[in-house]
C-alpha cells in the first residue's frame, strides 16, 4: 500500500515510535528511524526492519529540542531518501509537578521537543510533500491534547498546542493531497508512563500491577492499555486511501477517557 513512500518517524528507536515505523515498513514504506539509545541496539532495529519487510531502513541521529538540528535531520532525511512522504511526530518527554514548583528548565525541555519540534519537522518536510503533490503529517499528539490532568502542565500545554498546529497544518494544505491528522492515545505503557505506574506504586505503598490498575481506573474506563501496535495501526489507516478526506482532526484511542 505504501510502497515507494518514505516515512520519517521522530523518537522511533522504542516504543510507541518503533512500532509505528515497523507498521509502516510492513505496509512498504522505506522508513526512517530517530532517538536515542544503545548504537548497536539501534543498528540491529534497523536491519530487522530491512529484513523482515524488504524496505529500506535508515537512522539519523538528532537532538529534536535545537530547532536548527531538528531542521536539518528532515533536510538530510530527503537527501537521503529522496523525498519525504509521511513525517510523524513522536518524540517527547514528560515531567510531572505543580506549576509553582515546575522547574524552568523542564518546562522548556519539554515545550522545545513535544511542540516546538513538531513545528520544525513540519515546516521542513512540507516542501518536499507539495514538490510532489502528496503527503500525511501524522502528530502523535495525547488525549492530554484534549483534556487536562493535574502537575502536567507543560505536557498539557505542548499537547494542546500540537493539536491547534495540526489544524492549521491542515488547513493551509487542504485540497493539496497533503493532510494533517493527530492521534490522542491514553495510558500506553511507555517508560514515561511506567515511571507515573512506580511513582503511584511507591506513594499507595503497593505491588506495581496494583498501581497500573489504579491508573487505568482512575482515566481509562476500558481499564486496558493501548498498544504500541494499534498507535501504528491507526498511523497507517491515516496513510490509506479511505483517509483521503480526513484532516484537521484528532483521533482518540484512550478505551474511553475523553468520552466522560
Amino acid at each position: 500500500m505504501l510502497t515507494d513512500k518514505t516515512a520519517v518517524i521522530t523518537g522511533s528507536t522504542s516504543g510507541i515510535g518503533l512500532a509505528i515505523a515497523q507498521q509502516l515498513a510492513a505496509h512498504g514504506a522505506n522508513v526512517v528511524l530517530n532517538g536515542f539509545g544503545d548504537a548497536d541496539e539501534i543498528e540491529k532495529l534497523r536491519v530487522n526492519i530491512e529484513l523482515q519487510n524488504d524496505v529500506k531502513a535508515y537512522y539519523l541521529h538528532a537532538d529534536l529540542s535545537q530547532p536548527e538540528t531538528t531542521r536539518q535531520f528532515i533536510q538530510q532525511a530527503a537527501q537521503l531518501t529522496g523525498g519525504i512522504d509521511i513525517l510523524v511526530n513522536n518524540a517527547g518527554i514528560q515531567h510531572t509537578d505543580r506549576i509553582e514548583n515546575f522547574p524552568v528548565d523542564r518546562w522548556d525541555q519539554i515545550i522545545a521537543l513535544n511542540l516546538s519540534a513538531v513545528f520544525h519537522t513540519t515546516a521542513a518536510a512540507l516542501p518536499h510533500m507539495q514538490k510532489k503533490g502528496w503527503g500525511r503529517v501524522i502528530n502523535i499528539a495525547s488525549t492530554h491534547g484534549l483534556v487536562a490532568s493535574e502537575n502536567k502542565s507543560a505536557y498539557v500545554a505542548a499537547k494542546h498546542g500540537v493539536v491547534g498546529l495540526t489544524k492549521v497544518t491542515a488547513l493551509e494544505n487542504a485540497g493539496s493531497g497533503i493532510t494533517c491528522n493527530a492521534i490522542c492515545p491514553g495510558w500506553v505503557r511507555t517508560p514515561l508512563v511506567e515511571a507515573q505506574i512506580e511513582a503511584l506504586a511507591a506513594k499507595n505503598n503497593c505491588d506495581i500491577e496494583t498501581a497500573a490498575k489504579a491508573l487505568l481506573a482512575e482515566k481509562q474506563p476500558s481499564l486496558q492499555f493501548v498498544t504500541p501496535a494499534q498507535i501504528g495501526g491507526a498511523v497507517v489507516f491515516l496513510c490509506s486511501e479511505a483517509a483521503e478526506q480526513m484532516t484537521g482532526t484528532t483521533m482518540t484511542l484512550d478505551g474511553g477517557w475523553t468520552a466522560r
